[in-house]
């Protein structure tokens, strides 16, 4: 299960984009949007933080029981499973709710009109162009990567080089 991928670059703007969305629609009342930006962004950063420490555990687990870098992807999935944390094709949902929940407490948005089914289908849109861009750059890094094998120390330090040239590049 690949991680989800939310670009830390591109996370101020889904956030600014999903108040946004809220806001102009009548969604939610606040006074201090770029406050609700913020919460927005705590807990889009809170979930890339979360994967990667996920990410590091399974490599851990993987050099202490000696096992080949084919059984990331397996590994990811059960720290994951022991964290409750959601990955992959689960993230959106997860992210989800978890946005739902900070705007159901957030003390920077005054009132809340819509239905939480309407929040979460407003919210999901800029979420899912978000990581639809990102699909097609990893798309475009593997495709460069077939030759490293996956999972090795070489394939992680030509990955973060190719996705690092690859976003100069498209300016993103």
């Amino acid at each position: 299960m690949a991680p989800m991928r939310l670009s830390g670059a591109k996370i101020p703007e889904v956030a600014a984009r999903i108040v946004s969305v809220l806001v102009a629609d009548g969604d939610i009342e606040t006074d201090a949007p770029k406050e609700v930006e913020l919460d927005v962004l705590a807990v889009l950063n809170q979930y890339v933080k979360d994967e990667q420490e996920i990410s590091d555990r399974a490599r851990g687990l993987m050099t202490s029981r000696g096992l080949p870098q084919t059984e990331l992807g397996r590994m990811r999935r059960l720290v994951a499973e022991q964290r409750q944390f959601k990955l992959g094709d689960d993230a959106v949902d997860y992210l989800l709710d978890q946005l739902v929940e900070m705007l159901m407490h957030s003390g920077n948005v005054d009132e809340i009109y819509a239905e939480d089914v309407d929040l979460r289908r407003k919210m999901r849109g800029p979420l899912r162009e978000q990581l639809a861009a990102e699909d097609e750059l990893q798309a475009e890094v593997r495709s460069r990567l077939k030759h490293v094998q996956e999972g090795t120390s070489l394939w992680e330090i030509e990955y973060q080089r190719l996705v690092e040239d690859i976003r100069r590049r498209k300016g993103s």
